[in-house]
């Protein structure tokens, strides 16, 4: 598969339940940070904040990934994340089984906030 050069390219090549539980995601993701951008970094959807990468999502064979690019984010998060599987940058999750609104929410939103301390130093 050639590499996407957009997220809607991204979205176009993935089965139909991939799709739909990213695009779900992808929403929330706007929602909660209204004024991020869209990109594809690391061959990925993803999000930039104030030229900060924010978070990044993908689909892969066996599940789907919200990749929130901060291992701190995911420890704070811990107690919510348990029923998914996670590592330092990575939060997996079943197309079936979509990552709760209200925790993409949360996520995006403690992300907003680290990137903004980082540029305040």
């Amino acid at each position: 598969m050639a590499a996407p050069t957009s997220v809607e390219d991204y979205l176009a090549a993935l089965p139909q339940e991939s799709r739909a539980a990213l695009e779900k995601l992808r929403k929330t993701i706007q929602a909660a940070a209204p004024e991020a951008t869209e990109t594809i970094s690391y061959q990925m959807p993803a999000f930039k904040d104030h030229g900060r990468l924010l978070v990044s999502y993908a689909a892969f064979k066996d599940h789907c990934s919200l990749f929130p690019m901060s291992g701190k984010v995911i420890e704070d998060h811990r107690e919510e994340l348990e029923p998914y599987y996670t590592r330092k940058g990575t939060i997996r999750f079943h197309a079936d089984k979509p990552l709760p609104a209200a925790l993409v929410t949360k996520i995006v939103q403690a992300r907003i906030e680290e990137n903004a301390a980082r540029s305040r130093r």
